[in-house]
């Protein structure tokens, strides 16, 4: 039975790249799948070339070739993070750490209802906002040297670095809107104590995205990927 060479190998790689996958941990997936089905079809016809077997397994991936591939994992891989990011965020619910998020609540709900909660408002968003563009300029960069090191881009080594500035973008447009709503929350005690409750809560998760899962990256991508390493 024939099977593939090295130099075959680092050909499907090659490939994979040519055909717009740019992850290391999905180019692996697909030049395995190929590998395999390559040396299936030769099975059957040993005549081929290795570029005519190549060719005829890429065909069954269909008109959109890898994209389908590639966006499936991509999927998969985001449930991943925000699975990381839900269980950190349940040990602020817990003890000892729920006695920080109650403190952080009880804060947000008693600055509110003072004669200076419009301006306490602003205050509390615009801090989260600086911090939230402060921390992904810093992740921005950090994710750069750590492409200088490595030639190879994780999947999940770039969502960690550049999700939590995907979440900041989203928090800052929120600015106008929450701006027009400031009036309406502060006049109501039961829009306080919800008001009071979302600010904790964007507090705690970009806390965690910006900061605690960043800090955790290595060990978070060697138990996902055996093979990595900076």
């Amino acid at each position: 039975m024939k099977r593939l060479t090295k130099q075959q190998i680092q050909d499907l790689y090659a490939f994979t790249i040519k055909h717009f996958v740019e992850h290391y941990d999905l180019q692996t997936e697909l030049v395995d799948h190929l590998a395999n089905d390559i040396e299936s079809i030769w099975q059957e016809n040993p005549k081929l070339s290795f570029e005519e077997a190549r060719d005829q397994s890429f065909k069954k991936f269909g008109v959109f070739g890898f994209m389908d591939v590639v966006e499936q994992r991509q999927k998969a891989m985001n449930k991943r993070y925000y699975k990381y990011l839900l269980s950190e965020l349940k040990q602020w619910f817990s003890i000892p750490k729920i006695i920080i998020t109650a403190t952080l609540f009880v804060t947000f709900f008693t600055l509110l209802q003072t004669s200076y909660a419009k301006y306490f408002f602003f205050i509390i968003f615009g801090v989260l906002a600086i911090w939230t563009l402060f921390r992904s300029i810093q992740l921005n960069r950090e994710f750069r040297k750590r492409k200088e090191i490595s030639s190879k881009k994780w999947l999940l080594e770039e969502l960690i670095f550049k999700q939590a500035g995907s979440i900041g973008i989203i928090f800052l447009s929120q600015f106008y809107n929450i701006s027009m709503w400031s009036d309406v929350f502060i006049s109501n005690t039961k829009l306080v104590l919800l008001t009071a409750a979302i600010f904790t809560l964007l507090y705690l998760v970009n806390y965690i995205s910006f900061r605690v899962i960043p800090d955790k990256a290595e060990k978070i991508l060697k138990t996902t990927y055996p093979e990595y390493s900076l």
